[in-house]
């Protein structure tokens, strides 16, 4: 293994040493307007005020929650067991919370750089305003997928134990939960009421300095689509890999355990070549240099994979074509993603058309669209698993679900390039806010508009890619809890489990409630977002009505940004706990009550119900977003008509669909997943049936 420990470090090292030359790049940039300085000192002030406060409340939470795993995993220590193990599995968890953290505040710092510095650029052209947003973006990305190998990697080392893994990938998706409800729900108050106030009841543009919201709204950008995304990916990708190396130590060790670290190591270093190539040329198009940048990754990756394959003892062809299956059909569900959501494409075309008849038919249209995009995804991914299943089922017992695990790391070993595409997103959302607030005339803010254009059609791939990528990761996930729970009954004396038969009472009533959990928990979020926006309008009207001079725009007359960003921190503060205690306290109750079979029922349901929700909301949001910016373009009468006022309505329904429930549910299964595996000897010694 010492061969692969040292290829993974070094790829680690080498992406943080380009992260680090991106950053001084991107600090390097000019920012000289004024007005562009200022807001952009407010929006960092915000994001970091903001994080500091969430950051704090989840301390409280990781704390207990790191106190419970030492007194009861990986076995209570009143059981007799090693108290060293329970202690390495509490600092694994802590580990995992902490670097989860660090990569989304790195994600802010260099956000809050580079949003202004975009705008700036945006005077020169598009080219040097897409390089800051993309390499602004970029260095979340390699920062993001070099602390989740490192980790992983390194929890490996020390302790030997790939069970431990478990708990450092627990830690990332506990945080990955709550920082992005936490942020989904910020971002979401903000925007949904800067536009109801700004665009549908006064009429003013977008990121008008007037309104009272825009700054939250800004921030929101950048601690929902920044520092949640980010912490949702490295979930995504530790718990990708801690679910492979569990199988693999199951399988046991050896070639199975290096594949995994040597594919996610070169996926890696295919992210960093990938984004060191990404370029769009004077007048270029910025979409289509995004996505010529990934096609760079996936056939990069797939050339190092196979020659290490080639190379290197034990490594089997049938593993990498599991892994080449996954990657080639998360980029092919990204492709089937776009089609929705591309504002040149005919669906999205189809709902700004209906919005000229009010906002009931743009909702309704954007529904049953985002319904039928569902089912491409759902189809990749049952295909994915289908044919790394059996690709890998003749190499023995065990083999098939490594394979579907394998699959899961294929997917998401380009995940570094899919983050730098997304944070690229909120960055030139936020700079073309400051480049309409810092004056700098029509052509700059159309230029802009261009860059978030094609941040939001990215933004919507990035998200259908992750949430597919979860998919098959919970997948493997639910092979990992059965390889757990048959340790723990093998240790009782008791059946193992060799599947999960849905005519068994205990199973189906797993899957019935594991089902209903991801609809709940979505809704809790939307509601939150509800309430909070409710409360943020009402401060809006106060601060028009009040505050003398602010609805005529009169010079040195300024809105009170603070008490709406305020709204939103304390709102999103609120919210983001309970949702995500009822799908884990769900999980528990189940596990005592039906014990091992009714887990499985419940993650099985979990699964299906989970996924077809999150791909349904994230793409009927983002095709309702980018038929708004299509008649905003001019088309369907264009900005102040009926069918803009009626899109509007249709993105303000979408906002908390794409941006807070959708992309939060897959983070959700995971964590379920994960309690399972992590519960699995507890729920096989205490359950009422």
């Amino acid at each position: 293994m010492d061969k692969f420990y040292a290829l993974s470090f070094l790829c680690v090292a080498l992406a943080f040493a380009f992260a680090i030359y991106l950053y001084f790049w991107v600090k390097k940039q000019p920012m000289e307007n004024k007005t562009i300085a200022d807001v952009s000192a407010l929006i960092k002030a915000g994001a970091n005020t903001f994080m500091r406060r969430e950051y704090k409340v989840l301390a409280i939470f990781a704390c207990v929650v790191a106190i419970l795993i030492f007194l009861l995993l990986p076995s209570p220590i009143w059981s007799g067991g090693s108290i060293a193990d329970n202690i390495s599995m509490a600092i694994a968890y802590i580990a995992g919370t902490v670097l989860s953290a660090i990569a989304g505040k790195m994600g802010i710092v260099v956000a809050t750089h580079a949003n202004g510095r975009a705008a700036e650029g945006a005077q020169h052209g598009i080219k040097p305003a897409f390089l800051v947003g993309f390499r602004g973006g970029a260095i979340m990305g390699l920062a993001v997928v070099g602390f989740s190998l490192f980790g992983v990697a390194a929890v490996l080392l020390i302790f030997d134990d790939s069970s431990i893994i478990l708990g450092f990938s627990f830690g990332a998706s506990s945080l990955a939960l709550f920082a992005k409800a936490g942020g989904g729900i910020f971002t979401k108050t903000a925007d949904v009421s800067a536009d109801l106030t700004g665009k549908v009841e006064l009429g003013i543009p977008e990121d008008d300095p007037r309104n009272p919201a825009v700054i939250a709204d800004n921030v929101g950008d950048n601690v929902g689509d920044v520092a949640g995304m980010g912490a949702d990916l490295f979930d995504s990708n530790v718990a990708a890999m801690a679910s492979a190396l569990v199988i693999a130590e199951s399988l046991g060790g050896g070639a199975n355990t290096q594949m995994v670290f040597c594919y996610a190591a070169l996926g890696l270093l295919a992210s960093i070549i990938g984004i060191a190539t990404a370029r769009v040329g004077k007048d270029g198009n910025p979409t289509k240099a995004l996505n010529s940048s990934t096609y760079v990754t996936t056939a990069v990756f797939l050339i190092l994979t196979a020659g290490a394959t080639l190379l290197f003892e034990g490594f089997s062809w049938r593993v990498w074509g599991a892994a080449a299956v996954g990657l080639l059909v998360g980029v092919i569900i990204g492709l089937t993603t776009d089609y929705f959501t591309d504002d040149t494409k005919p669906i999205v075309q189809k709902v700004a058309h209906a919005s000229k008849s009010g906002p009931a038919f743009t909702v309704l249209s954007g529904v049953s669209y985002g319904f039928i995009s569902a089912l491409p995804a759902m189809v990749g991914i049952a295909v994915s698993a289908l044919i790394a299943y059996y690709l890998c089922a003749p190499m023995g017992d065990g083999y098939a679900i490594y394979g579907i695990a394998m699959a899961a790391v294929g997917m998401l070993s380009i995940v570094g390039m899919i983050i730098s595409n997304d944070a690229y997103g909120p960055i030139v959302d936020n700079s073309r806010g400051l480049a309409e607030m810092g004056g700098l005339g029509e052509e700059t803010i159309r230029i802009a508009d261009e860059l978030d254009s094609a941040g939001n059609t990215v933004k919507a791939v990035t998200k259908g890619f992750s949430i597919s990528a979860a998919g098959l990761t919970v997948i493997s996930l639910l092979g990992a809890f059965m390889s757990e729970a048959n340790v723990a009954l093998a240790a009782a004396g008791k059946e193992l489990l060799t599947g999960f038969d849905i005519m068994d009472p205990l199973v189906f009533f797993g899957v019935l409630i594991g089902a209903a959990i991801p609809a709940v928990f979505s809704a809790m979020l939307i509601l939150g977002v509800d309430k909070n926006a409710q409360r943020m309008v009402a401060e809006i009207h106060r601060q028009f009505n009040t505050i003398l001079g602010l609805r005529e725009g009169k010079p040195g007359v300024k809105p009170e940004y603070d008490k709406c960003i305020d709204i939103a921190t304390s709102g999103a503060l609120k919210e983001l706990i309970p949702a995500g205690l009822m799908a884990i306290i769900s999980t528990l109750v189940v596990g005592f009550i039906g014990g091992p079979k009714a887990i499985g029922g419940f993650l099985l349901g979990n699964i299906v119900s989970g996924l077809l929700l999150a791909l349904f909301m994230s793409n009927s949001g983002g095709l309702w977003d980018n038929s708004k910016k299509y008649v905003e373009a001019g088309n369907e009468g264009g900005k102040g008509s009926e069918a803009h006022k009626a899109a509007v309505v249709g993105d303000t329904v979408g906002d908390p669909f794409k941006d807070t429930a959708g992309p939060s549910i897959n983070t959700q299964i995971t964590v379920v997943s994960l309690v399972s595996s992590l519960m699995s000897t507890l729920f096989v010694a205490v359950s009422i049936f």
